[in-house]
């Protein structure tokens, strides 16, 4: 089963994902310059949402560097003395790398991994029972010292599969750390692009001195500072996807050629069912923060259609706006992006017979269907669709 997901989403002028010299990403489509927000982006945004992370809580990992200190402080809540846990965060800085090479402390004074790892509460205390074995066995701080890191790592591995996290299992790992098992994402997001070509403008703004203009006559006309920031408006194509039976192998371990315990599955796919809810959900009610004290571009989707197939053959109708919108033409942005949409959907089904086992729409322009398809009442409706096609179809 695929699910995907497709949005129209306008936004007001805003620089909700910057590059590097701080202007708002952009893409060539079609020949023409589009407004971009990345896909990494777009993930982040999502899963670290409160919406997302209150819908899916205790069943979350983290992305960090921190693995030393956290393995520490279990290491201390387990009664293990101070010389010991330091030199286990040590230990623990070289599960970054194969080689299982340590690193050196920072100039905070703790230790980090050399590469970022999406981690869950299972791996770090699968870690930290290692570590604490490793200190057990040694019994003093010299001979703990010459344990390799790399060894730890192999025992850690021979620990098996641990309980995933759902945003791990959604959007997957990977690492160069025989600890941890790599991970397929079972889901797949897009680059947001506009639907039409943009221009970007500046804001010219100037900081004034409160103060000093009430009390000194002689300060001045002119700003304390000045400065200019880049913005664009762009009505967004979003597009991903959930591959549910990935998503269920991840939970459960069979990915990972992990044996199946009785009632996983069921209970996995409960999960997923949750997962793509949540997803669509967070999807729909959160951007992206840049630049958003400046812009405040809190606009909703204005159209989102759905697609449930039975098999993982994903589609995407981004063509529809190769040739860019005209805003000032028609009914405006958001209506002729939907047109657009509407007809390419409806063009490539034909034209391929694309099956679907559902599909879902929400439209605030209720005149609209695609595929003879109505849009539903609300966004509650549809999510509850969504959950109960999921878990009907195993």
């Amino acid at each position: 089963m695929l699910v995907e997901v497709h949005m129209l989403q306008n936004h007001a002028p805003s620089n909700l994902n910057r590059d590097d010299s701080g202007s708002p990403k952009e893409a060539v489509f079609g020949g023409f310059k589009r407004a971009r927000i990345s896909s990494q982006c777009l993930k982040r945004t999502v899963r670290r949402s409160d919406v997302f992370s209150e819908k899916m809580a205790g069943i979350l990992g983290t992305r960090t560097r921190m693995l030393p200190e956290l393995v520490k402080n279990r290491l201390l809540e387990k009664g293990l003395d101070e010389e010991m846990a330091k030199m286990a965060a040590l230990k623990t800085s070289g599960f970054g790398n194969k080689e299982g090479t340590e690193q050196k402390e920072n100039k905070s004074g703790y230790y980090r991994t050399a590469q970022t790892m999406f981690l869950n509460d299972a791996d770090i205390d699968a870690v930290a029972d290692v570590l604490y074995e490793a200190a057990m066995e040694a019994k003093t701080a010299k001979n703990f010292e010459k344990v390799k890191a790399k060894d730890l790592q192999e025992k850690a591995a021979d620990r098996g599969f641990r309980p995933m996290a759902v945003d791990i299992a959604l959007f997957g790992r990977m690492v160069t750390s025989e600890a941890f098992v790599d991970v397929e994402a079972a889901c797949q997001f897009a680059h947001a692009i506009s639907t039409h070509k943009v221009d970007h403008e500046f804001d010219y703004y100037t900081a004034m001195d409160d103060l000093e203009r009430s009390s000194d006559d002689d300060a001045g006309a002119g700003a304390d500072m000045i400065g200019d920031v880049e913005f664009n408006s762009a009505c967004y194509y979003k597009y991903f996807n959930v591959h549910i039976e990935g998503l269920v192998d991840n939970l459960t371990g069979r990915a990972f050629r992990r044996e199946v315990l009785p009632g996983a599955e069921k209970e996995a796919r409960a999960t997923a069912a949750r997962a793509v809810k949540a997803l669509i959900e967070a999807a729909c009610s959160v951007t992206p923060s840049g630049k958003q004290n400046t812009f405040a571009a809190h606009q909703w989707p204005g159209l989102v259609w759905i697609e449930i197939r039975d098999a993982n053959l994903p589609v995407s109708y981004a063509n529809a706006f190769s040739v860019p919108v005209n805003p000032k033409l028609g009914d405006g942005i958001e209506k002729e992006s939907a047109k657009r949409l509407k007809k390419e959907c409806e063009d490539l089904t034909n034209m391929y017979s694309l099956k679907a086992v559902k599909r879902l729409f929400l439209s605030k322009d209720r005149e609209i269907r695609i595929l003879d398809v109505a849009s539903s009442e609300n966004l509650e409706q549809l999510l509850k669709e969504v959950e109960e096609a999921v878990m009907a179809c195993d």
